[in-house]
This record gives C-alpha cells, sequence and structure tokens, in this order.
C-alpha cells in the first residue's frame, strides 16, 4: 500500500501537514485507535499567538525563553512565534470558532505569559481544533484516513526485497490493523511522525491512554537522535482516583482560596515549601512540594480543600468541576478533593531541524514526539498546539521543496510471522507495563536522585530481556506494541536524566542542585 507521503498521527501537527501536502500529494495519515483520539483533542488551553497592538514578538519570545530556563535555541522559538499570527488565521479559515469579543478575538492570560495572548474556544480549544481539522482532511479527495492502526516499525533500507541496502533511508512503516490483527507495510516517498509523547510512562498523566512513545521509540530503533527526554513537565493537580485517572484540577482552586492539606496531619503544608507564596507558587514548586509530602509520609495523595468557601461560590466558579467530582461521589463544596502531581507533557524528542527533518532521509517529525527547541527545559503554556501548527506546516513544505530529490519506494519484505504464535500469557504484558509506570513514577519523577536514577536503569535491563523474548515470540498486538515502546521511552528518559549533572526546569536531582551557568541540550546517538 504506497502514498506519496506517509503521516503516522491524526493531531494538529498531522493534519495540519496532511492539508498542505494534499494540493499536490496522495496522502495517507494513520491513527492507532480512533482519529481523534489523540493529545489535540484534550487540550483545554488555547494557542499563543502575538495579536495584541500592546505585545510583541519580543515579548513572547522573552516568556518562552524564561520558562525554558535558557535550554530553548533562539532560533526555533522565533521561528515558532514569528509564524503564529499566521496559523491562527489558517484555524479561523477552517473555521474554528475562536472565542471573539468586540469584533476582535478574545485573548486571555496564562502563567508565564507577560501579556494576554492565549487565543481559544471556551476551555476546549482542543476539541475545537481537531473537528475542524478533521472534517477539512476528511472532505480532500487526496488524503486518505486510516484509524485502527498501531504503529510497530519504521521501514528502512534494512527491510527492502531486493537490495538489503541497510541505509537509514525510511520508506514508511508496518502497522498492526486492529480490526484484522493483520500487520501491513505502508510504504511513501517521505514519512512524517506526529505520535504525540510518552506521558503514559509514568503511573499519573494526563496524557490520553495512547501516549506511549510510539513515533520516539520507533524513530530511535531507526538510527535518529533524541534530545532532552529527561524534561518531563508534571501538573500539580490531577484528581486521584481509581476509575478516572487523567482529569486536571485546574490550578484556579488555588487561585480562589483552596488550600492544599496532608490528609495524614490534617495541616496545610504549602507555607514549609514557600511561605509567601503559599498555593500560588509556581507549578513546579507546588509539585515538588506534594511529591514531598507523598514520599516523606508515604502517602497516595494529598488533599486540595475548598470547602470552606461559600457552596454557591465555589459551584459558580467551577461548575464543570463540581459536576464531575458529584457524579464521582466527591462533593467539593464539603469534603477535599485527593490530588497528585501527574506528568503533563514531554518536552524532549526526536531531533529535528526547523524544515522538522529528523537525522534520516526521508523521515520527518512534528509535535510532542520531537525536540525542535522551542520548549527548553519546561513548556511555556499555550505553546505546545502553536508548535505542532507551525511545524506541521514546515515539514509539508519542505517536502514539497524537495519533492523531486525523493524516489519512489522499492518494494519491500511483508511482515515475517513464521516463527511467532499466539500469547498465551497476556499477563505478563500488564504486569511489565504497571511495572514501568510505578517505577517510572517513583524514582523518574518530579525529583531525581543518583540512586533512583540507578535503580530504575536496574529494572529497565531487566524487563528488556523480559519485552523482547516476549515480542520474539508471539504475535503483536497494540498493548504489546504499547509495552515495547513504553519500555524504550522510560530508558531514554533515565539515560538522559543520568547525563544531566545540574538541576535546571523540569530535571531537579537532590545530588546537583546547581544549574551550571551554560545551558546544554542532553542529545542521546543510537549505537
Amino acid at each position: 500500500m504506497s502514498h506519496d507521503v506517509l503521516i503516522i498521527g491524526s493531531g494538529a501537527a498531522g493534519l495540519t501537514a496532511a492539508l498542505v501536502l494534499a494540493e499536490k500529494c496522495r496522502v495517507l495519515v494513520l491513527a492507532k485507535g480512533a482519529l481523534d483520539g489523540g493529545s489535540t483533542a484534550w487540550a483545554q488551553g488555547g494557542i499563543a499567538a502575538v495579536l495584541d497592538e500592546g505585545d510583541t514578538f519580543e515579548d513572547h519570545i522573552r516568556d518562552t525563553m524564561i520558562a525554558g530556563s535558557g535550554l530553548n535555541r533562539h532560533e526555533t522559538v522565533e521561528f515558532v512565534i514569528e509564524h503564529a499570527p499566521e496559523a491562527i488565521r489558517r484555524l479561523a479559515d477552517l473555521g474554528v470558532p475562536f472565542n471573539a469579543e468586540a469584533g476582535a478575538l478574545h485573548l486571555t492570560r496564562e502563567g508565564g505569559h507577560s501579556h494576554r495572548r492565549i487565543v481559544h474556544v471556551d476551555d476546549a480549544t482542543g476539541a475545537a481544533v481537531q473537528k475542524a481539522l478533521l472534517q477539512a482532511a476528511r472532505e480532500h479527495p487526496n488524503i486518505t484516513l486510516l484509524p485502527g492502526r498501531a504503529c510497530i516499525d519504521l521501514i528502512t533500507g534494512r527491510h527492502e526485497q531486493a537490495r538489503y541496502s541497510g541505509s537509514g533511508r525510511v520508506w514508511g512503516v508496518y502497522a498492526l490493523d486492529e480490526a484484522s490483527g493483520t500487520v501491513e507495510a505502508h510504504t511513501a516517498r517521505a514519512t512524517i511522525l506526529a505520535t504525540g509523547g510518552a506521558g503514559r510512562v509514568y503511573q499519573f498523566s494526563t496524557a490520553p491512554r495512547g501516549a506511549t512513545g510510539d513515533g520516539i521509540a520507533m524513530a530511535w530503533r531507526a538510527g535518529a537522535r533524541v534530545s532532552n527526554m529527561e524534561m518531563m513537565q508534571f501538573h500539580p493537580t490531577c484528581l486521584y482516583h481509581l476509575e478516572v485517572k487523567n482529569f486536571l484540577i485546574t490550578e484556579a482552586v488555588r487561585g480562589e482560596g483552596g488550600r492544599l492539606i496532608n490528609p495524614r496531619t490534617g495541616k496545610r503544608f504549602m507555607e514549609f515549601y514557600d511561605a509567601e507564596r503559599l498555593e500560588l507558587a509556581p507549578r513546579d514548586i507546588v509539585a515538588r512540594a506534594i511529591d514531598s509530602e507523598i514520599k516523606r509520609f508515604g502517602l497516595d495523595f494529598v488533599h486540595l480543600d475548598i470547602s470552606h468557601m461559600p457552596a454557591g461560590f465555589v459551584r459558580s466558579h467551577f461548575p464543570n468541576i463540581y459536576e464531575k467530582l458529584l457524579g464521582l461521589g466527591i462533593d467539593m463544596t464539603k469534603q477535599p478533593i485527593p490530588v497528585v502531581p501527574a506528568q503533563h507533557y514531554t518536552c524532549g524528542g526526536i531531533l529535528i531541524d526547523l524544515a522538522g527533518r529528523t537525522d534520516l532521509p526521508g523521515l520527518y517529525a512534528a509535535g510532542e514526539c520531537t525536540e525542535s527547541g522551542l520548549h527548553g527545559a519546561n513548556r511555556l503554556a499555550s505553546n505546545s498546539l502553536l508548535e505542532c501548527f507551525v511545524f506541521g506546516d514546515a515539514a509539508a513544505r519542505d517536502i514539497l521543496a524537495r519533492w523531486d530529490s525523493f524516489d519512489a519506494p522499492p518494494a519491500v519484505r511483508p511482515w515475517d510471522e513464521s516463527r511467532v504464535t499466539d500469547s498465551d500469557e497476556e499477563v505478563v504484558i500488564k504486569q511489565n507495563w504497571t511495572e514501568i509506570r510505578r517505577f517510572m513514577w517513583n524514582y523518574v519523577g518530579i525529583v531525581r536522585t543518583d540512586k533512583r536514577l540507578e535503580r530504575a536503569a536496574h529494572r529497565i535491563k531487566m524487563l528488556e530481556g523480559e519485552v523482547n523474548d516476549y515480542y520474539g515470540h508471539f504475535r503483536v498486538s497494540t498493548d504489546l506494541i504499547e509495552l515495547r515502546n513504553l519500555l524504550q521511552s522510560a530508558d531514554l528518559i533515565v539515560q538522559s536524566a543520568r547525563a544531566r549533572h545540574e538541576s535546571r526546569g523540569l530535571h531537579y536531582n537532590l545530588d546537583y542542585p546547581q544549574t551550571d551557568d551554560a545551558a546544554r541540550d542532553t542529545v542521546l546517538t543510537p549505537r
């Protein structure tokens, strides 16, 4: 099954690229699960762009660099921010119903921003963007959308049927049809990875179920470098509930008087970590404080309590959260909310340039699976969707500009299942998945030490043999593919964290509390 261009991922980055390419090429978009099952549709915030006369590109660049602790690449930050207004115009042309006021787009302000510059659709911007992009893609005759495809590995020169060149040239991907259980070889002149982050490597994450680092792991196995994988962003207050794994409790609850309480002692604890700002301290400080209380007292969660405020006030300010919690048996007007920090965004990933090119010929990448240089050591709020639009567009335009240099894909070897059987022990996958997420949370979470990282590395080494043996003997399933990618992503995060001997942004190591004068990327190169 050959197309001109193959895109893996149907979120903001993938569909943006598809719509640009489809004007001249036949494009195939593969999605694991549903077409709208990725992170884009989950984005509650908005898109940062300089649209107000009182704001400037220089201000947005400075805010982004400060948030990223100087680890950002200035040329990337400049490139993305200067293309932001154009990205907003394109989305508006597609019919995204951005909030407006007095004939102009309504701009809100979020943490770390010096001006109002967040374009939004109520508190569900991502869902509106996903809907508009998906509708446009469905209507375009040159775009084929294939949901239910779990990608296994990139097809490179070593898979060529005739030449066996062994080169790193990427020709497409082997993908499991989740409905039939068969493995398909999809080839193309150029391939774009837009697969999202690796949030599900952690026990608690706001990312969707499918955020298992698939693109990052596939690119690494094919020979591409990754960068800054240790930079994982955590949100301080995610609901702790056995049935609901990723419901965020907005920071506005703390802004309107919510207090963080240790359920063991019954006492407020932020005064021990930031006596001046208390619960209104920056995200990283609050997240580390909660993490410290959980580890010191052996807790599963802490309490966020706003029940001391009038019930009518709480219901009117937080109607959606109130209704959601009430449905779970928690009345936030009368009782505290159990919360934990949760992994929120993967700031590192596949190393790319300003055109979205990776190290491998024929392979591009865009969005959360990449390390473009935009986010540095910490992502500034509402810069994530923006990165998807700008780099999805950039990758597509670079492919079109270089089109004559892309050869037609050769015949490739079909997927070989001659030496595997159906699994009779699915419990192995579940056990290993749970183990990875637990030790990554405990040892490679918000606060790290050399000893914790060493323990995590040891467990990864032990699991590698078991997972590889299982993968070599049984037919692939989506769960097995994800487990393999989760373990690879965990290994890259631990390798990167062990290589950084300082604390910077999202990486906080008790053995190296200082921040070096010079900011350096952590770049890993496949052997």
